[in-house]
């Protein structure tokens, strides 16, 4: 399956760099194509990997947020102003969407497999909403590092201060939440 999985990503970046997609129709078939192409490499994927976790919800969110992201980037024109400028202001939800639901998607086994191994309380190793919590952070300081690109203003103290807020933020949570 792992296979089948890099052959479906890669006709679908193969269509994404070279297929000359049009935005005029819809129903095209390089475009159903690359839908159908793009949602099978997704749930071949994060299919097996939730399925071996248990993290349930993974196939959804890494299936939706892949297919947002390389619809965005495939068939969506790019913006041309700033993010706070109206008409480019769907474009950057879009992308920010998308970010940050595949951030999260693709942390979540990482996150998950390694505080089994970090926690020796059993009960916090397999505690899957702190799980679920800390792949949205990820996914967050994704899309916050993407609105700062956007908004101009994205710089190595500012990356520093905004993965510092999150850390705090997870480390009172941690403190704070008892474990089932």
């Amino acid at each position: 399956m792992a296979a089948l999985a890099g052959l479906c990503w890669a006709a679908v970046l193969a269509l994404l760099l070279f297929g000359g997609m049009s935005r005029g129709e819809p129903l095209e078939f390089q475009r159903l194509l690359f839908y159908a192409l793009a949602i099978a490499a997704s749930i071949l994927t994060f299919g097996p990997i939730e399925y071996t976790m248990r993290l349930v919800g993974l196939t959804l969110e890494g299936t939706l947020g892949s297919l947002l992201l390389l619809y965005t980037l495939a068939f969506v024109p790019a913006p041309q102003a700033w993010l706070l400028s109206l008409p480019d202001l769907p474009v950057y939800g879009l992308l920010l969407m998308a970010l940050f639901l595949c951030g999260a998607a693709v942390s979540r086994p990482f996150i998950h497999s390694g505080t089994t191994h970090l926690f020796q309380n059993r009960a916090r190793a397999f505690d899957a909403r702190r799980v679920r919590r800390q792949s949205y952070e990820v996914g967050l300081l994704l899309a916050a590092v993407a609105a700062f690109a956007a908004l101009r203003v994205l710089t190595w103290v500012s990356l520093l201060l905004l993965v510092i807020v999150l850390i705090i933020a997870e480390l009172l949570f941690l403190a704070r939440v008892p474990v089932e």
